[in-house]
């Protein structure tokens, strides 16, 4: 199993990335995936998942900016983040959910069974 994280980079404040997960060694059919994200001096946070289902979910502070999506045949899962704020500055990291992924669940960073090495978003003017 692994995942492979991508597209960070340096943004200006209002600007837009799109990050890349691509995953091997099992299928996004039956399994969930979520983004966290880990600015310096704060813990890991969830951002957005999607679950085997299709089903989305995001957190209060990226609703509405970013879009997650996935690509079954080509095994990735997308996080598009639009008007971006510095705040959103972080290492982001994509993560498999061992189990049915819910709006309760979805970002329980402890309960990923494997994650991928992050990608560094930059907000900055």
């Amino acid at each position: 199993v692994q995942l492979q994280a991508s597209g960070g980079g340096l943004v200006q404040p209002g600007g837009s990335l799109r990050l890349s997960c691509v995953v091997s060694g099992f299928s996004l059919s039956y399994f969930a995936i979520s983004w966290f994200r880990q600015a310096p001096g704060k813990e890991r946070e969830g951002v957005s998942g999607i679950s085997s289902g299709g089903d989305t979910f995001y957190a209060d502070s990226v609703k509405g900016r970013f879009t997650i999506s996935r690509d079954k045949d080509k095994n990735t899962v997308y996080l598009q983040m639009n008007s971006l704020k510095p705040e959103d500055t972080a290492v982001y990291y994509c993560a498999r959910v061992p189990y049915r992924a819910t709006e309760s669940n979805w970002d329980r960073r402890y309960g990923m069974d494997y994650w991928g090495k992050g990608t560094l978003v930059t907000v900055s003017s």
